[in-house]
């Protein structure tokens, strides 16, 4: 699938002066420290600090069998997207007084080329690529730990909990999603090993630059298990208000245990995940339904080579009837080509096996995935596909990536072959 030869240049030329200019940097450890001590301040022996993320992408999205036969699900033909966006995050930490702090964060995103899709610039024409020219109040939070083992923190917030499958804040976009919420994390690992999180969800701040209104309270519960991992629970009872958005209102309720064992023969570790969720309708919702979600992961980790064999399935019942995960970090689960950020009709089962290779003390990781999806009977082939990246970081505040997927389709009436590619460079204090 070819890319759009004209189009190359405008992704070269920034990456390349990005990554010259991280290089310098990086290879420079009086600068880096300057900026640092630069960017830290302290008011009474308490750290404050100004921080600051800069990341360029250059994302080309080609669906190429759009152009040779008719669209999957009635959709036009699209030509090749290809975004470079520059953003910005820029925010303002005060020093711990009395046990409060806050914390307030500009975000923005530029498109130096918006030949794409972003969802809401009404350029249709071209395959989508959700990275919005846009900026935003990204965060605006409070924190108190004045109780003991226990923060509470209210406002618009980052929230991360486990891998991101229920709670995230679907980091590889541009523009991440945040949350008006309050969220206490009580943390007593010296007592029971136990890290408690509660907190209630009112609206989400999407990757749109859009907010939703909710009504969600959360329940996270992480028990360390020696060296052998954690056992979670967790509890989401997620009540969209909009009447647009009814259908995503969903009660999910969950265990996972996951974890890395003891070194063994002197080399060797195991690695594991295991994880069953069920999901109903809740509130609004128009449909009733019932659908379960399993997690199955194996491995082991030798010699800086991590390799590992997984399934998750996530089931379904018919249209509006499948197992969803709305505020989920999805990109970082069913392939990168993000041909499954929701969960088809039938429901979808993904086999899958991932290699991960570090090199140079950690700072090169090279990483290859392959997908076998399916329908959860097994029955019906969605398609195969390949991912794979390289990342090498440059100290605690440089890293370039280079990315790419690539999605075979066995059902061309429902998703199109598709390759991505990306470009990427950050800098982050």
């Amino acid at each position: 699938m070819p890319l759009q030869k004209s189009r190359l240049p405008f992704a070269v030329i920034p990456a390349t002066l990005l990554s010259m200019t991280i290089a310098s940097l990086s290879a420079s450890a009086d600068i880096t420290k300057e900026v640092e001590d630069a960017l830290n301040f302290y008011h009474y022996g308490n750290n404050g600090a100004i921080k600051m993320d800069l990341n360029y992408r250059w994302e080309n999205v080609d669906e190429d069998n759009f152009k040779k036969r008719p669209a999957p699900n009635g959709r036009k033909p699209v030509e090749t997207a290809n975004a470079n966006t520059a953003r910005l995050r820029l925010g303002l930490l005060s020093p711990v007084l009395y046990d409060f702090q806050a914390y307030a964060e500009y975000e923005g995103n530029y498109a130096l080329q918006e030949d794409y899709n972003s969802g809401v610039n009404r350029r249709t024409q071209y395959s989508t690529i959700v990275d919005p020219d846009r900026s935003e109040l990204n965060q605006f939070w409070l924190s108190y730990k004045g109780i003991a083992d226990t923060l509470v923190k209210v406002g618009r917030q980052r929230i991360k909990f486990d891998d991101d499958r229920f709670i995230g804040n679907v980091g590889w976009r541009q523009m991440e999603q945040t949350y008006d919420s309050i969220l206490i994390t009580h943390n007593n690992q010296t007592l029971f090993g136990l890290t408690a999180n509660v907190g209630y969800l009112d609206h989400v701040q999407n990757i749109f630059g859009q907010t939703d209104t909710l009504n969600a309270p959360i329940l996270n519960l992480n028990y360390k298990i020696n060296d052998w991992g954690n056992l979670i629970g967790y509890g989401y009872w997620l009540d969209f208000k909009d009447v647009a958005n009814a259908a995503k209102s969903s009660q999910t309720y969950g265990l996972r245990f996951d974890g890395k064992s003891p070194q063994f023969f002197d080399t060797v570790n195991a690695v594991y995940t295991a994880e069953w969720g069920t999901q109903s309708d809740y509130t609004n919702n128009p449909k009733e339904y019932q659908v379960d979600r399993i997690n199955l992961m194996a491995g082991a980790s030798a010699f800086n080579l991590t390799v590992s064999g997984a399934v998750e399935q996530l089931n379904g019942l018919g249209a509006g009837k499948a197992f969803q995960t709305p505020l989920g970090t999805n990109h970082a689960f069913q392939g990168w080509a993000d041909l499954f950020l929701t969960t088809p009709n039938n429901g979808i089962r993904d086999v899958f096996a991932t290699a991960s290779y570090k090199m140079m003390n950690d700072s090169l990781i090279i990483t290859g995935v392959y997908h076998d999806f399916k329908d959860d009977t097994g029955k019906q082939q969605y398609g195969k596909e390949f991912d794979f990246s390289v990342l090498k970081k440059f100290g605690k505040h440089y890293s370039l990536l280079a990315k790419y997927a690539d999605f075979n389709s066995d059902d061309p009436s429902k998703y199109a072959d598709t390759q991505k590619i990306w470009l990427q460079a950050n800098v982050s204090f």
